[in-house]
Formats: C-alpha cells, sequence, structure tokens
C-alpha cells in the first residue's frame, strides 16, 4: 500500500490528557491504574481512570450527546491541537472529502445502565429523558464527532470488541485508496461502566492487583479508558506536524472462540504477516512490537508464540497495559499514539508491572523504558471472537 501521513494525533487516557503527559508517564514508566474507584462499583479490581471527565459536560448545541464516551471524545479533541488540525484539513479538501471512521465497543453504555435503573416499577418502560440515540447507541461518538469536527464526508462506526480502533486505520487506508475521501480522522473511544467491571469479573478475567502482561505471576486485566485521534492524508501531503507513517495493517478472524484467543496465536501470526506483506518490509526491519498484552493468561502466551513465529526470538516488545489498563475498544488509538511518541522521542516503552518475564516467553520483554531509536514499529489490538488487527507504523523522516 501507498504510505499515509499521521499528520495530527490526540489521547487522554489515565497517564493523563494530552500527548506530552501521556510521553512523559512512558519515559518514566508510570502507571495511571488505580484501586477501583468508579462510581459504585463494588470491585476488588483495579482500574485506569481517565481525570476530568465528570468536569467535562457537553453543552451548548451538542448538549444532548452528553455522556461519559462523549466527553471522552471532546477532551480527546480538544487535545493536542486536534481540532484546529482538521479545520486545516477542510480548508485543503472541504468537509465532505474527509471521512470519520471511530471505533467503540461499549459506546455511551453508562447511560442505559443508568436508564434501566430508573425505569418504571409498573410498566418497565425507560425514563423519557433517555437519549438512546445521542448517548448509548454506538454511532453516538461519530454523530457528535461529526458535528462538532463540521465534517461531512462518510461515516462509520467499527465496533469489533478490543480490536475496533486500531480496525479503523485499515477502513480510512481503503477510502482513500479508493478516492471516496482525500483523508479520514480515525480513532474512537471507549469509557468505563458497570457492565464491562462487572462482566469481565465475571469471566474471572480481571485482576485484583495492577495487571502485571507477560509477567509468570500475571492474573488477569485491569480495565481502564481512553479516547484518541488520528489525522491520515496522503504522504505526499504530509506536512511539519506529521507524527508518524502508516505503511501497512493487517486483520484476520480467528472464529475460535466467543472470548479466548487461538491457543496458538494463528490469527495473530496472520494478521502481523499481512501487515508486513502489505508495507513491503521484511521482520527483521521492525525494531519495536506494542504488544496487545492484557495480562490474562493465554492471551499472552498465544502472543508470545505468534511474534516469535515471525520474528523469531528475542523480538523488543512491551505491553504498556500495565500503565493505562486495558481500554477495550480505544486501545488500538491509544497504542498506535504510543508507537508514535516512542519513535518521535526514541525510546522504548516499558512493561509496567513486569517483575519476573514468564520463562517460556521467547520475546524480550522490556521492563522499564530505554532509550533507543524506533525506525519501525508494530502495534497489535486483537477483540473477542478472534477479530485481530495489526498496524505498521514508520517514523517521520
Amino acid at each position: 500500500m501507498k504510505p499515509l501521513a499521521i499528520n495530527a494525533l490526540s489521547t487522554v487516557n489515565a497517564l493523563g490528557l494530552g500527548l506530552k503527559e501521556t510521553a512523559r508517564a512512558l519515559k518514566e514508566s508510570r502507571s495511571g491504574l488505580r484501586r477501583c474507584d468508579y462510581e459504585d462499583a463494588r470491585l476488588d479490581t483495579f482500574i485506569g481512570r481517565a481525570e476530568g471527565v465528570e468536569l467535562t459536560p457537553i453543552t451548548g448545541d451538542l448538549a444532548r450527546f452528553d455522556c461519559r464516551n462523549n466527553r471522552l471524545g471532546l477532551m480527546a479533541l480538544r487535545a493536542d491541537g486536534f481540532a484546529t488540525s482538521v479545520a486545516g484539513a477542510i480548508e485543503r479538501y472541504g468537509a465532505g472529502r474527509i471521512a470519520l471512521i471511530l471505533g467503540t465497543s461499549t459506546s455511551g453504555v453508562r447511560e442505559g445502565e443508568r436508564a434501566f435503573a430508573r425505569r418504571s416499577a409498573e410498566t418497565g418502560a425507560l425514563p423519557k429523558d433517555f437519549r438512546f440515540a445521542e448517548t448509548h447507541d454506538h454511532h453516538s461518538l461519530a454523530t457528535f464527532v461529526q458535528s462538532y469536527l463540521g465534517l461531512a464526508g462518510p461515516a462509520i462506526t467499527v465496533s469489533t470488541a478490543c480490536s475496533s480502533s486500531a480496525k479503523v486505520f485499515a477502513d480510512a487506508a481503503q477510502l482513500i485508496e479508493a478516492d471516496v475521501c482525500d483523508a479520514a480522522v480515525v480513532g474512537g473511544a471507549d469509557s468505563l461502566c458497570l457492565l464491562t467491571l462487572y462482566g469481565f469479573k465475571s469471566l474471572e478475567l480481571t485482576a485484583d492487583t495492577p495487571c502485571c502482561p507477560n509477567d509468570t505471576a500475571r492474573a488477569g486485566i485491569s480495565i481502564g479508558e481512553a479516547a484518541g485521534f488520528a489525522l491520515l492524508e496522503r504522504a505526499d501531503m504530509a506536512g511539519d506536524g506529521t507524527a508518524a507513517l502508516l505503511l501497512g495493517y493487517g486483520e484476520s478472524a480467528d472464529a475460535y472462540h466467543m472470548s479466548a484467543p487461538h491457543p496458538e496465536g494463528l490469527g495473530a501470526e496472520l494478521a502481523m504477516r499481512m501487515a508486513l506483506e502489505r508495507a513491503g518490509l521484511a521482520p527483521g526491519r521492525v525494531d519495536y512490537i506494542n504488544q496487545h498484552g492484557t495480562g490474562s493468561r493465554q492471551n499472552d502466551q498465544s502472543e508470545d508464540a505468534a511474534i516469535a513465529r515471525v520474528f523469531g526470538d528475542g523480538m523488543r516488545c512491551s505491553s504498556t497495559k500495565g500503565a493505562t489498563g486495558h481500554t477495550l475498544g480505544a486501545a488500538g488509538i491509544l497504542e498506535i499514539a504510543i508507537c508514535c511518541l516512542a519513535m518521535r522521542d526514541g525510546f522504548i516503552p516499558g512493561n509496567v508491572n513486569l517483575r519476573t518475564l514468564d520463562p517460556d516467553f521467547r520475546c524480550h520483554v522490556e521492563a522499564v523504558a530505554t532509550a533507543g531509536a524506533i525506525n519501525h514499529a508494530l502495534t497489535n489490538s486483537f477483540g473477542f471472537g478472534g477479530s485481530n488487527c495489526s498496524i505498521l507504523l514508520g517514523r517521520r523522516a
């Protein structure tokens, strides 16, 4: 594929608001995880809660979209000059030539939970003030962002569990290649809610300590929340603000199990090989892999095996979910942003909370952030049902 330029980037997550705060925390190998203090969740677990969401209501003409998930989106739109960069793209191409493709898995389900708790005792009817389309619906975020930015091109929502906001990069590349649009705003958001906190607990997948991916004592995930956006344009339109280049993507579907990955990581392997092939890059050219690395025993084991088959023993890797938590449908955009920061600033993100690497693993996992040049980075996002996506990035020249 022809490379695409990531000409603007933003994020909000448990490490902070914006790229600067996120990069600082990563370089310090600092974790944003905290003991669960989310609303009325009574769970013995740790979460990656973003600060300031409760203090950022959506007001004015777009107040109907006010919910936690869209608030995260608003914070990311305002961060890192992202909305201003999109305004410049509208001047270059026109609002109708910029696509919007966003990923989410839970969307504003918290608003639905609140509405259900207030349902009529007599009829079971939901309260009349519940705004399903503007809050709970999966396309709520895209509708809100499109309105906020003034975009008029195709608007698409991708919901493939934890690969959602990685797959949007693949969709954008295809739309630009097909000349459906000249640029695309991609990204996504997923916010904390009781459904995921109690749901993953019922699956016995949450840890009662901060998650420790790749560790021999790993015992499950820590759920987090995040939002982020990127502006994709053809590489010949790249300017001084280019964060990185999108060189390739790979997608696959295990269809092995509803919630468990393929034990040998066959779908993960296929996605990584497709990303390399699309980029025309040999495995030895990749300097760093940001693993999906959730901290569950089966996920980390199968991903390590898949990486070793593609890249050989000793591939430099880390999972950053010990710092941010597993942000589910927002994991793709968050970890793509992390890779862009690592390439820009010349460091390998650390695998926060790693104490003892699983002795059966073949990857070289960096426990703490380490200085080092990265010219090519790959990031993995794997979702329930075997929905896999690998994104291959290159450093801006």
